[in-house]
């Protein structure tokens, strides 16, 4: 497998670069908007991908330039891996599009333990609807979008969840509860509202990545936590997903379809 590595002087660039060695997967190219690299400069970057055809494209990189390589791979019929977090609603939309023309695969989190962990709080939920709630995320110091792609993945997981119990209880014609609202932090006088889901995100340090759901009623407390001790695990899911990528249909997916058969 050949593939082309953008932000390749970034934190998750350089793993992915690490990883592929070690894997024997050649790096046909990897980019850089570091000037003081001698890395192809990702202003190449489209140049680059028609020259080279990799298989996949491996993006760890800002919303932003995310969008212009899922773009030119798009252009290209080059599959793409993208894991930079914290896109709006509309860049989003240009990642969908784009999979009408070339394979677009986009994932939160590339750890096999958070696939794990993403089912087990949605059956928790699930089981315990009138439970309170929290979850919180810490990450390095560095990391820019906050709450973290992970984080509202598993509150999308959360909210599913309780939706699914509210529908069956109506059915059953019982009262239901409200999901109630997503609350970031607390402050002052703020008293806890019904179904309503603590948010919090902690930037600290080198932490490479904590998500914990904490659920709490009934006089107990049950919290599923998941820590990542390195880099590499997010390195080796994202080459896992470029090399099942390669395979597949233009269309756009998400990690989970590729965990599941790992």
């Amino acid at each position: 497998m050949r593939i082309g590595v953008t932000g390749a002087t970034g934190r998750m660039g350089r793993e992915v670069r690490e990883e592929a060695a070690e894997r024997g997967v050649e790096v046909a190219f990897a980019t850089t908007r570091d000037p003081g690299s001698d890395l192809d400069p990702a202003s190449e970057f489209a140049s680059l991908v028609e020259a080279e055809n990799p298989d996949a494209v491996v993006d760890f990189t800002v919303p932003e330039a995310s969008v212009e390589y899922v773009t030119a791979c798009a252009a290209a019929g080059v599959p793409i891996v993208v894991g930079t977090t914290g896109f709006d609603d509309d860049q989003l939309d240009v990642l969908r599009d784009a999979g009408s023309d070339a394979p677009v695969l986009l994932g939160a989190n590339f750890s096999r333990g958070i696939q794990a962990l993403l089912a087990v709080v949605e059956q928790a939920v699930g089981s315990l609807p009138e439970y309170d709630v929290e979850v919180t995320e810490t990450h390095h110091n560095g990391k820019r979008d906050a709450p973290s792609g992970t984080a509202n993945v598993l509150l999308d997981r959360i909210e599913r969840a309780a939706e699914r119990s509210e529908a069956a209880e109506r059915a059953s014609g019982e009262a239901a509860s409200s999901t109630g609202k997503r609350v970031h932090g607390r402050v002052g006088d703020q008293p806890r509202e019904e179904g309503e889901i603590g948010v919090h995100a902690r930037r600290a340090g080198d932490v490479t990545g904590e998500h914990e759901a904490l659920l709490a009623g009934n006089g107990e407390v049950l919290e599923l936590t998941h820590r990542a001790g390195d880099r590499s695990v997010f390195a080796a899911g994202a080459l896992d997903a470029a090399a099942w990528l390669a395979d597949q249909p233009a269309d756009f997916y998400r990690f989970e379809e590729v965990a599941s058969e790992l």
